[in-house]
């Protein structure tokens, strides 16, 4: 994507190519250097950053919908040594109060490292299916780690049947051998129409075995712990231009498949290296929605163009560092561009010994990540949030505000879907004029007007953020803000336990309340957070619907979609909602209590009247409490309300005196 100055005017190239490639940027130009395959070049005209992004997801796919339940905040370890380690980890985060809503474990759980089974003595068949089954009791969720290479072992039914099938990438007319966890490994080829149903059908067993919710492919490079020795008939195991494979020019046979090994149609590894993740996560996507009649989990480490059609993403194996801690924004912030809206970096570092500071730190930063996982290396020390005291009382605070926003994560995921606009976005996306944002990677943006402002180096009790030119008021304290009439540096305090999140003007953000799971906030009601504009109306919307059917916004009508504006119509406030398919959210019984409105003058410090007309009349039952912020707005909150969701209203307010002509530019609702 290149957007350029001074009116931010946008434009995006692709080369789709799944050959080994050199891409050197030089400051006013780009060099390809591809040692294969087709030359497809799509230019995407914009002008802006949200059509380029558009434009680029229409024609490679736009992003899988994700259940909602994968908004929540998920717990993982390479190295829990048996259920009851599992259980003591859940047991731990209820004790703290923590929300936990997935659990997951890494290859530990397997029998000697084979796909598709479980340790006979730390994780036994009836031991893990009450584990799962009081997790599923509790409103949580389970996901386990599965890797491409199978096993070559006689007594292995996934490989019998695997052999049976014919689905192995081949070498010289045999199954390619390869080395992984469980030892000589053949890898199956995904490619081959075969290896869907084979591939399927595994997950089917496994799944009436263990009912997991989703599934972790890790190791999909394809990543082998051996090299083979070049094909001396063939230059494509070892090509005369030596791309910097991993930064060093590394042999592109290296810990991988053999270029000269053989997919289905005799396609080559050497063409089609790249797409074996995306093949992957395809597959692996088409199974879970056929084996759960649900809407799938797939999280894939190697991706492709179009991954995100099928796939969340993790940014791989990271280290307990405050550099690493500081990439991650820049990380989540590219594969969002690419098309893999849900991405998150492990949390506290995955690998080295993490610290209490870098923990509390990052669990502040990653909370707000699209996908929140914290997860740890084997050997090193114990990381779960409740382990210290002060990261304890971080995480329930940064991840009581990032449930409360939950419905405005989910909304964003279904515009991710429909549109391809990413979750987690750089601060250019959503002001492209303003040059000053262009190479900021320190801060980002949820959705257009949320922004995450963190501390990302050791010692810091403060942060020099960037703001554009607007209103921006403190999430976790309303009656903080900050009113710039041009983009600046603002210098904010950060204290060891606080990370700055902030609203811009002209939003509207749907909430609901703090809790323990995605399904206990669901079943508390609905806060309308009002962000006043000083430039036209405040909009925001929420998208609803039961967060797990396969298909979403469908033909049968199990969505709504609801519609806020607010604005001025000569002297008083209005907020008012429109309804789309509006059925399922009235089923649902789901209320709006409160509305809380930010960025009012002083004009509304008393209040004459407060009507809500909805379709059954007026209702005038609320309590009216407003607040005087010392930066001279007032706060205002509506409560007692009892509205459905799903019925059209109009609020109006109207203050004690003339409204002053402070709102410069207001449409007329």
């Amino acid at each position: 994507m290149d957007i350029r100055s001074p009116k931010g005017e946008t434009h995006g190239v692709l080369l789709l190519n799944s050959n080994g490639m050199d891409v050197v940027y030089t400051g006013d130009r780009i060099a390809y250097k591809v040692i294969g395959g087709m030359l497809d070049l799509y230019f995407f005209a914009g002008p802006t950053p949200e059509m380029v992004i558009e434009q680029y997801t229409d024609l490679i796919g736009r992003p899988a919908p994700m259940p909602y339940w994968s908004f929540g905040f998920h717990q993982c370890r390479y190295g829990y040594e048996d259920v009851y380690d599992l259980e003591n980890v859940v047991a731990g985060y209820a004790k703290a109060k923590i929300p936990l809503e997935v659990m997951w474990t890494d290859i530990d759980y397997m029998d000697g490292y084979k796909d598709f089974t479980l340790d006979p003595i730390n994780f036994p068949v009836d031991k893990m299916k009450t584990f799962v089954d009081r997790l599923h009791k509790n409103g949580q969720k389970y996901v386990v780690i599965v890797d491409p290479g199978i096993s070559v072992n006689e007594t292995y039914p996934t490989y019998v049947r695997g052999m049976k099938a014919e689905i192995f990438i081949k070498r010289d007319g045999v199954p390619y051998l390869g080395k992984v966890w469980p030892g000589l490994t053949y890898f199956p080829d995904f490619l081959n129409p075969s290896s869907e149903s084979f591939w399927s059908n595994e997950i089917r067993i496994f799944h009436d075995l263990l009912p997991v919710d989703g599934l972790w492919i890790d190791m999909n490079e394809l990543s082998n712990f051996i090299s083979s020795p070049a094909n001396p008939s063939s230059t494509i195991d070892d090509p005369p231009y030596k791309i910097n494979n991993s930064g060093y020019q590394r042999p592109i046979n290296e810990k991988t498949v053999a270029a000269t090994s053989l997919h289905f149609g005799n396609v080559t590894e050497y063409n089609i290296h790249n797409l074996y993740g995306f093949l992957e996560s395809r597959a692996t996507n088409a199974a879970l929605a056929n084996v759960t009649g649900k809407r799938p989990f797939v999280l894939s480490r190697s991706t492709f163009v179009g991954s995100g059609k099928y796939t969340a993403h993790w940014t791989g194996d990271n280290a307990a560092t405050w550099s690493d801690l500081a990439y991650t924004i820049p990380s989540i912030l590219n594969f969002g561009l690419f098309g893999i809206p849900m991405v998150g970096a492990d949390i506290c570092g995955f690998s080295g010994n993490t610290t209490e500071e870098l923990c509390r730190r990052w669990i502040q930063l990653g909370a707000f990540y699209p996908f929140a996982r914290d997860h740890s290396s084997i050997g090193t020390s114990r990381q779960e949030l409740y382990i210290w005291k002060s990261v304890a009382a971080t995480a329930r605070k940064v991840l009581g505000l990032r449930y409360r926003l939950l419905p405005y994560f989910y909304t964003l995921m279904y515009e991710a879907h429909s549109k391809g606009i990413p979750i987690a976005r750089p601060i250019f996306f959503s002001f492209p004029d303003d040059t000053k944002t262009y190479e900021i990677s320190s801060q980002f943006l949820l959705g257009k007007g949320v922004m995450v402002s963190p501390v990302l180096v050791s010692g810091a009790v403060s942060v020099d953020a960037y703001f554009p030119a607007g209103n921006w008021f403190d999430l976790f304290d309303y009656s903080h803000s900050l009113s710039l009439e041009k983009g600046d540096y603002v210098k904010l305090d950060a204290p060891p336990d606080h990370i700055n999140v902030h609203v811009r003007e002209g939003n509207i953000l749907g909430m609901q309340g703090e809790a323990m799971t995605t399904q206990e906030a669901r079943n508390t009601p609905f806060e309308l957070l009002v962000v006043m504009s000083s430039h036209g109306n405040s909009s925001g919307e929420i998208f609803m619907d039961n967060g797990e059917d396969v298909e979403i916004a469908g033909k049968g009508g199990r969505w709504s979609i609801v519609r806020f504006t607010s604005g001025f119509v000569r002297n008083k406030l209005i907020l008012e909602s429109e309804v789309i398919n509006e059925e399922f959210a009235v089923s649902q019984n789901w209320i709006i209590g409160k509305v809380t409105f930010l960025g009012l003058t002083r004009d509304f410090n008393r209040i004459k009247g407060c009507g809500l007309n909805t379709r059954a009349g007026m209702d005038n039952r609320m309590a009216i409490k407003v607040e005087e912020n010392h930066n001279g707005f007032v706060t205002l909150e509506v409560s007692k309300l009892s509205m459905l969701i799903g019925k059209e209203f109009k609020m109006e307010i109207v203050p004690d005196k003339q409204i002053r002509a402070v709102y410069n530019g207001v449409t007329q609702l």
